[in-house]
């Protein structure tokens, strides 16, 4: 059975095919060359399950979304309070490579822009590797597979890198680079040459929406609350002078690549990536700008929506007999978010019911947001597609009626319907 959050994002891909403004980064000759109509989406939830659609393997450059990795790396190398003398956290207002470096200090303005994320570099610390190798190793480590270089590519970026090596003399001038101008540079394009997919980038951002513990390996790659100041860099200052409308429109902790891939992160939820080579004014992916506000806005994912912690939606699985029939009920609690409704959809496509009659318990909901009302829905449909015969005890009526492809409604039972059938009938 086909996760309905798949189909979700087919959806998504689907809805956002008339978008094709933007154009492609030409500076760079290999990022010029791209196909413009690749398109990926994928999210990654902190239990370590992806869903991705589109052109999911498909790899492409991980470019400046390397930056907020890179930036977390030289935090635990070296503190917070080192790095914060040489970078600093405010927004800049400015493009992503613009020649600029703070009056007062010298130092540049945050992490997400090249003058920052060229200091960055040179903050990794070295021991035997090059700070390119120990950036690679941690690609590695958050996308769970060896992550390399495309080496035309960082060619082709070293050949145009001018306005970069500039900018680390500026910075060498300011004695805010403690490292050879050209070595960091070398190595810093080298880092945003990593190759990647929408899969590896949503596991990494699931890794930030998890606290710095990598969801699957269970490794803590970041301390929780350096990982906390990161994501308040990225929200902050990840869209370059588009920041402050990304943060009102969509409202998660963001980074872009100019080889069109964008990453999101909403605390201790979900990590989402999405792909399209088409860059905006701002050096953002056009139609990953608008895929990533349909996400926001179907998923409620924007940081300002007011909400409740979210518990587990299943309370407990038992498997009785109601009126006489063999029944599987999914006893669901509390607030039903995107996390919650996925643990639940990812249960239920795991293992499925072993009874024809299949009944959801919702006597201890609370609150279902819009997007668990329409997975909750589509995920019904597939079990009655299935053969499954469903019951909805919903006394406050939370979830929509709907029906399956064919017209089959889910039935609605009272909760003192429910218990009566139980009580008189028993368990088995």
């Amino acid at each position: 059975m086909r996760s309905p959050i798949l189909d979700y994002l087919d959806g998504i891909i689907a809805g956002t095919d008339h978008v094709d403004s933007g154009a492609l980064a030409d500076y760079i000759p290999e990022l010029a060359a791209a196909d413009p109509d690749r398109v990926a989406v994928a999210l990654c939830t902190v239990n370590g399950t992806v869903y991705a659609s589109g052109d999911t393997d498909d790899r492409f450059s991980i470019q400046s979304m390397s930056k907020p990795f890179a930036y977390a790396l030289a935090i635990e190398d070296r503190g917070l309070e080192d790095v914060l003398e040489r970078v600093g956290v405010e927004p800049s207002g400015e493009a992503f490579n613009e020649l600029s470096l703070d009056p007062e200090t010298g130092k540049p303005r945050n992490p997400m822009i090249n003058a920052g994320a060229i200091a960055t570099h040179a903050l990794v610390k070295r021991d035997d590797a090059a700070a390119v190798d120990r950036i690679l190793a941690l690609f590695s480590d958050l996308a769970q597979r060896p992550v390399g270089i495309d080496e035309a590519l960082a060619a082709s970026e070293l050949a145009t890198g001018d306005r970069n090596l500039g900018l680390a003399y500026l910075l060498h001038a300011s004695d805010q680079l403690g490292h050879d101008p050209a070595a960091a540079v070398e190595g810093y394009i080298r880092q945003c040459s990593a190759s990647v997919t929408v899969r590896d980038l949503a596991l990494m951002a699931a890794t930030l929406a998890n606290g710095g513990v990598q969801p699957n390996s269970g490794l803590r790659l970041f301390s929780r609350r350096n990982t906390r100041h990161v994501l308040s860099v990225m929200a902050s200052c990840g869209m370059y002078d588009a920041a402050g409308d990304w943060l009102t429109s969509v409202g998660i902790p963001a980074k872009s690549g100019v080889a069109g891939g964008i990453i999101g992160v909403l605390p201790g939820q979900v990590g989402v990536a999405v792909f399209s080579p088409r860059l905006d004014a701002h050096g953002n992916s056009a139609r990953g700008v608008v895929m990533m506000e349909k996400l926001s806005e179907d998923l409620g994912l924007h940081l300002m929506e007011a909400g409740r912690p979210a518990r587990s939606s299943l309370r407990e699985t038992r498997t009785v007999a109601v009126e006489g029939v063999p029944a599987t009920v999914y006893v669901l609690q509390g607030d039903m978010v995107l996390s919650s409704i996925e643990a639940l959809t990812h249960e239920l496509i795991g293992n499925p019911p072993p009874t024809d009659l299949v009944v959801f318990d919702m006597s201890r909901v609370d609150e279902v947001l819009p997007v668990a009302r329409r997975t909750s829905a589509a995920m019904a449909a597939k079990l009655i597609d299935a053969g499954h015969r469903i019951i909805l005890v919903d006394p406050e009526e939370t979830v929509p009626g709907f029906q399956d492809s064919q017209g089959r409604a889910v039935e609605r039972w009272s909760v003192d319907r429910f218990e009566q059938g139980l009580t008189s009938r028993g368990s088995v």
